[in-house]
């Protein structure tokens, strides 16, 4: 079994070997893999047969290069001899064509010398032809190159034209007439590239320079407005206008007046035009048209223009930051936008289609809605009426110039009204400070006048008529303070800084008296009335002041029918028209003077709560004092001394002054007797509170303001009255029997009250008398006071239910 194992081992490696021999590299490796696989030490035996193979071809080998190594040595000695024979030939050769050379140099040359002088001739003969369809060419070219230099453009592509369609089709064939053809559209190019160029510039310059034009054009339209007025009176007395300037060829007159020009100084007006060419130079603009028209490209360039032209629009429509600070910021705003619209108008008219009315149109309503939103913007930062005035009076002109070149304004006028409320605002706000001004310099007395000098000075500045005080002798005072006709004189001021803004607007007498009227309206009711009312309220505005401001308010409100004059005379419209505002004034002036009433009652109450304060009643003290409390003594002479001020106002407000102040310390009495914190009343205390309320009765019977009918102020203290009467008899049978009936003796004591007094009054006597229960009458007058107190809660809860 072991030989056959090696048996078949052997014939394995055969195998492998032959394997190995026959194919490729790149499969051997599965091979010897194969050779590992196998049985134990196989790789071994494969080895020692791969020797042996090995040795076996190296025998081959060597067997085959002694066979083959005589043959070998054999061919190289033949080489060596066939070596020495060719370099024998090889100068033989060599020798033989030197030879032949030298024999033929001599005909070579002559030969030669013929072939060339007859291409020569011919050549020359060709040349010549050749040059006389060629001279043409060359000239027309060289003109086109000194057109191109000296900048005739138009010239130079009437030179290519002929070029193109008559000489360089006769030469065609040659390169440098292919170069020439090539060259023109380069040409022409080019002359397209410089004309854009000077475009460019031109859009540039006017870009730059249009704030020039416009302002030549807004100065007169400036000056036509300013001397229509001039027009119009000397055409009445014979004279007539001359022409002065013109914008565009539209000529604009006035009557041979001086005109400032830019250095100040005033020059005689020569019959001289200005026109727009004198500002701006069109021929870059109409000689690129003129080229782009010729090589057909007349379209695109009006839509480069047109496009660059809107561009140059939001350029110029856009304002600076800080516009609205200086009126000069609006003015070179309005210059380079009439500026523009100018240069427009003019291209309009003297091209004849590079623009369209439809594509200004277009733009100027584009700008227009850009200008008023830029205007209604910026404008509302301005706080400075007069800036406001100088920026109304640049809309007008700016209209007026755009109007003449045909651009409707309309809306512009209207944005003016808006820019009028702005102006009213402006003005509203300063006149509030001026009024403020005068109010806290004022010192709140009548106005003293010396002499008659100083009388018609007040009325001359005021409508002040009365006849008891003009029949006074000097010095005497007038019943308003200083105020009053400074208040007077600063409604006609802003009365005449309102009319500014009408000027120039183109509206009617009775529009502008209308808008008048409405901004007066608002300067009354709104900014006098807050200045007045905000005055009313400070706490330093004492009741002397108050009762100043009620007699100032009443005059004004007299001298209004005043203003409504003012007005009628600087208009000339009749107040009887129809649709006439009328001035409200009146409302204002009672609504400060009811404002400074109702203070004045206010104030009146605050001081007797100041008086009531210092009360300090013993409220369980057995007998009074036999006379009233030092406290209401003092606040009755305070109150007599304050309606001695109240005599020059108007009776009905006197008359409930001091009625609201007696009811207030008829109130504050009673609050004071029923108040929750006091427990206990002894009737001493009632009684030294009875001749308090006494005191306040001859004060109102003494009439401290006169116009009273009978004891109208002293039922003021009705009440309190019946209430102490009540407990100082102790009728309470009465009360009882009678409660509930209109003749009743005690008809405004409510149960409520009397019993809150009396609970009072019943925890005192059992305090204070301790031992009443050994003595019949105090137990006689405890069980009645019991009684009585049921009574009343029986009434007080059928009052509740």
């Amino acid at each position: 079994m072991a030989d056959t194992g090696t048996l078949e081992c052997i014939t394995e490696h055969e195998r492998i070997l032959q394997e190995i021999e026959s194919t490729d590299t790149a499969c051997v490796g599965p091979t010897l893999r194969s050779i590992y696989d196998d049985q134990p030490n196989a790789h071994k035996r494969f080895m020692e047969k791969l020797d042996a193979r090995i040795r076996n071809h190296d025998r081959e080998i060597e067997k085959m290069c002694n066979f083959h190594h005589q043959g070998f040595v054999d061919a190289i000695t033949e080489l060596l001899k066939v070596r020495t024979d060719a370099e024998k030939l090889m100068g033989q050769v060599t020798d033989t064509n030197r030879r032949l050379q030298e024999a033929g140099r001599d005909v070579t040359a002559q030969t030669q010398e013929v072939i060339c002088c007859r291409i020569q001739q011919r050549n020359m003969a060709t040349t010549v032809e050749k040059l006389q369809l060629c001279i043409p060419v060359l000239e027309m070219y060289s003109k086109l190159k000194e057109q191109l230099e000296s900048k005739r453009y138009y010239a130079a592509l009437k030179t290519m034209e002929q070029l193109e369609k008559v000489y360089i089709p006769r030469v065609g064939q040659y390169r440098f007439c292919q170069i020439m053809a090539e060259n023109l559209p380069r040409l022409r190019e080019e002359i397209k590239e410089i004309s854009m160029s000077d475009l460019k510039d031109f859009l540039e310059s006017i870009r730059k320079h249009s704030d020039k034009v416009g302002e030549a054009a807004m100065r007169q339209a400036q000056l036509h407005r300013n001397f229509n007025s001039v027009v119009v009176k000397q055409a009445s007395s014979g004279h007539f206008a001359k022409p002065v300037y013109s914008l565009n060829g539209r000529t604009h007159t006035h009557n041979g007046l001086k005109m400032e020009d830019d250095a100040g100084e005033d020059d005689e007006v020569d019959d001289e035009v200005l026109t727009v060419q004198d500002l701006v130079d069109f021929s870059p603009v109409y000689r690129c048209l003129h080229i782009y028209t010729v090589l057909g490209d007349r379209e695109t360039f009006e839509n480069y223009y047109r496009k660059q032209r809107k561009k140059q629009a939001r350029l110029v429509l856009q304002p600076q930051a800080n516009m609205h600070e200086t009126v000069e910021g609006y003015r070179r705003y309005f210059n380079q936008i009439v500026g523009f619209f100018v240069v427009e108008d003019h291209i309009l008219h003297a091209t004849y289609g590079l623009v369209t009315r439809a594509f200004t149109d277009e733009l100027w309503n584009m700008a227009l809605s850009k200008i008023i939103a830029v205007l209604r913007t910026h404008s509302s930062y301005c706080e400075d009426p007069d800036l406001v005035l100088e920026l109304k009076n640049l809309i007008v002109i700016f209209a007026d110039t755009l109007q003449d070149y045909g651009f409707p304004v309309n809306r512009l006028f209207d944005l003016l009204f808006e820019v009028r409320d702005q102006y009213n605002e402006t003005l509203l706000k300063k006149w509030a400070l001026v009024f403020r001004e005068i109010f806290e310099l004022d010192n709140y007395s009548p106005i003293p006048v010396e002499t008659e000098e100083e009388y018609r000075l007040v009325v001359s500045r005021f409508p002040f008529h009365d006849a008891e005080i003009e029949k006074q002798d000097f010095p005497k005072k007038l019943p308003m303070s200083q105020s009053v006709p400074q208040i007077y004189t600063q409604v006609k001021e802003f009365i005449y800084a309102s009319l500014k803004f009408s000027e120039s607007l183109h509206r009617s007498s009775t529009e502008i008296d209308d808008m008048l009227r409405k901004s007066t309206n608002l300067l009354l009711t709104r900014t006098l009335s807050c200045c007045l009312q905000n005055l009313i309220k400070k706490p330093h505005i004492g009741l002397t002041e108050l009762v100043q401001i009620i007699i100032n308010t009443t005059h004004l409100e007299q001298a209004c029918r005043y203003l409504e004059e003012f007005i009628t005379n600087i208009t000339n419209v009749s107040p009887e028209t129809v649709h006439t505002t009328r001035l409200y004034g009146l409302s204002t002036f009672k609504d400060a003077r009811h404002a400074a009433e109702g203070e004045i009652y206010t104030k009146l109450n605050q001081k007797i709560d100041e008086f009531i304060q210092l009360a300090d009643y013993e409220w369980g003290m057995a007998e009074s004092d036999g006379r009233a409390s030092g406290y209401l003594m003092d606040l009755i002479n305070f109150l007599r001394s304050t309606f001695q001020v109240f005599t020059h106002l108007p009776g009905k407000v006197a008359q409930t002054a001091c009625m609201s102040a007696c009811k207030h310390l008829s109130t504050s009495l009673m609050q004071m007797l029923l108040d929750s914190e006091l427990k206990q009343v002894s009737m001493g205390a009632i009684q030294q509170f009875n001749l308090d309320v006494i005191q306040c009765e001859l004060f109102a019977s003494s009439e401290p303001v006169p116009g009273f009918q009978g004891d109208t102020l002293q039922l003021a203290f009705i009440d309190l009255r019946q209430l102490l009467d009540l407990f100082m008899v102790w009728d309470w049978s009465t009360y009882l029997a009678d409660y509930g009936q209109p003749t009743s003796k005690y008809l405004r004591v409510n149960p409520a009250t009397a019993l809150a007094l009396l609970e009072k009054m019943k925890d005192s006597s059992k305090k204070n008398n301790i031992f009443s229960q050994f003595r019949k009458n105090d137990r006689d007058k405890q069980k009645l006071i019991e009684t009585v107190v049921k009574q009343l809660r029986s009434l007080v809860n059928g009052m509740s239910s």
